[in-house]
């Protein structure tokens, strides 16, 4: 019918930069990395072209930048994409090889720079679930699965690890960084060959930490030096320990923790029994050991700081967003060391510039947790605003394509589910499902927290060290001979023996024992008598 086919012609602006600096942008998220500060992080790192060419250097940025957003495509692909909406002012398509060479011009310190630029806290205080008390809630972990290609150079530098279930097929780098849990935007990030542990990774975090954070950690960041670096930076630390650390008992707090001395300092152990009720009548239970700073029961209940601890696996849902979905679990493109090191700065910046869009989006209607914002449907409207050129400078009339797309879309709240810890790879050290967790994901019905009171210990149970402190209790003032302890607590086994002097040799060391003279020790005032 003629009135079914009337057509209509919408048209409208778009504002980009002029001449050969018009395919530098990213669509709406420029207004996150700006022409200013990628100019200026430019100026900083003498990047700047010295002479004015088919492909600028900020052009270059963005280009580098785009690639994360497109893994799939090869560089003209990726170029078509960022001139597709101001294709009429661009008068000539670069070569692949030109694309190469600005990478190569442009190097990695551009990019690691902008990255500190960028990263940081993302929301404010009072956004749902971003901060506990006063406390902005932080974590850290490693994430070894990002593989990279199989290359000669790239295998000189990060090397195959090799496993008892094989050799692996990719080099992998580790990644390291430091997360807000309230909205999983970085604060900062380290990466490297998975030759070198987590823990050494995570002292490089260490000085963004502050007096306004709250630390969670897990049992890879348990070790006394390295819980005391932390406290070192001001910020308060929740972090879970071993399950072969018993740490010695000052006093026993009504709530059922305890307080201890690590090195010299002062921290609050909880330890609890977590149990999962799940809808088919199935359990799941673990004990949970953690050390924190926050020492007093009555303001920070030992419960709810149990409760708490759950925040740290936010950082997990960091690392799926960043290597399954902005990079769809892809190996990396970049066949040699510097490329792929520009490559996951790059890839870090749009992670964080994506977050920094959807804090945006949800702060806009007060009371959303940004839990509810979904990476992917993010990630989409972003890549279509490269596309389409829109909002490159201003959002326009009203909000912008990524916030609609998001506020469009919210989440439902989270439910509390949980499911066996299972990975098929044959690398992998949970190949076999845990005893201890439901075979198939099943929701959870109501969470247990039982605190364990150590002042219920009974003596038989106690080992070595809470043995030859209670004996020391009984005398602060005389200095033992380590012969008079083992008579004492009735070693009689020559290498049990042995073992009692480390220990104590190692007590002294952490000032629980005050060394009078050559093997004679004497309790120190702080660890005199424990109270309950």
């Amino acid at each position: 019918m003629p009135d079914q086919s009337a057509t209509t012609t919408v048209t409208h602006s778009i504002t980009v930069a002029s001449g050969v600096f018009a395919p530098g942008h990213l669509g709406e998220l420029t207004q996150v990395l700006p022409f200013e500060l990628v100019d200026d992080v430019l100026e900083r790192t003498r990047a700047v072209q010295h002479r004015l060419r088919l492909i600028p250097s900020r052009v270059g940025v963005y280009f580098v930048l785009a690639m994360c957003l497109f893994p799939e495509a090869g560089y003209l692909r990726v170029w078509s994409n960022l001139i597709a909406g101001v294709w009429a002012l661009v008068s000539k398509v670069p070569s692949e090889k030109a694309l190469r060479e600005v990478r190569r011009r442009l190097g990695t310190a551009p990019f690691q720079k902008l990255f500190e630029t960028v990263a940081g806290p993302l929301a404010r205080p009072s956004t749902p679930g971003v901060s506990y008390r006063r406390w902005r809630t932080v974590a850290f972990d490693g994430c070894s699965s990002l593989q990279a290609p199989d290359t000669l150079r790239i295998r000189k530098i990060l090397g195959k690890t090799r496993r008892h279930r094989g050799v692996e097929g990719y080099p992998h780098v580790r990644l390291m960084a430091l997360c807000e849990t309230g909205t999983r935007g970085l604060l900062g990030a380290v990466f490297g060959p998975t030759s070198t542990g987590e823990p050494g990774y995570a002292r490089k975090l260490l000085p963004l930490l502050d007096g306004s954070m709250l630390l969670l950690t897990d049992r890879n960041f348990s070790g006394d030096e390295f819980l005391n670096d932390v406290a070192d930076t001001g910020a308060q630390l929740l972090a879970r320990l071993t399950y072969r650390r018993r740490p010695a008992v000052i006093s026993v707090l009504p709530d059922g923790s305890y307080l201890t001395r690590l090195r010299g300092r002062t921290f609050r152990i909880i330890e609890a029994d977590v149990t999962a009720n799940c809808a088919d009548g199935s359990r799941a239970a673990d004990r949970y050991r953690l050390a924190t700073t926050l020492l007093d029961h009555q303001t920070d209940p030992a419960d709810r700081l149990v409760a708490l601890y759950h925040e740290r696996w936010e950082i997990e849902l960091t690392f799926l967003a960043l290597k399954d979905t902005l990079f769809a679990g892809r190996v990396l493109r970049s066949g040699d060391p510097a490329g792929l090191e520009q490559e996951l700065w790059a890839l870090l910046i749009v992670y964080q510039s994506l977050r920094r869009a959807m804090v945006d989006a949800v702060e806009s209607r007060p009371g959303t947790d940004p839990d509810r914002a979904s990476f992917t449907i993010a990630l989409r409207a972003a890549a279509e605003q490269v596309i389409s050129a829109r909002a490159v400078l201003e959002p326009g009339d009203g909000q912008g394509g990524i916030t609609q797309a998001v506020l469009g879309a919210l989440l439902p709240p989270r439910r509390a589910r949980i499911s066996t810890r299972l990975v098929k790879c044959p690398i992998s050290q949970y190949t076999v499902a845990s005893q201890k967790r439901p075979r198939k994901s099943q929701r959870i019905t109501s969470v247990h927290v039982a605190v364990c009171r150590r002042d219920k210990t009974e003596p038989d149970d106690l080992g070595f060290r809470e043995r030859t402190l209670r004996l020391l209790r009984a005398e602060p003032g005389r200095a033992w001979r380590t012969v008079e302890i083992s008579k004492a607590l009735g070693i009689t086994v020559r290498a049990k023996y042995r073992s009692l002097c480390t220990q104590i040799n190692q007590w002294a060391e952490q000032t629980m024992l005050i060394r009078e003279g050559r093997g004679r020790y004497r309790i120190a005032p702080e660890w005199l008598a424990p109270t309950k």
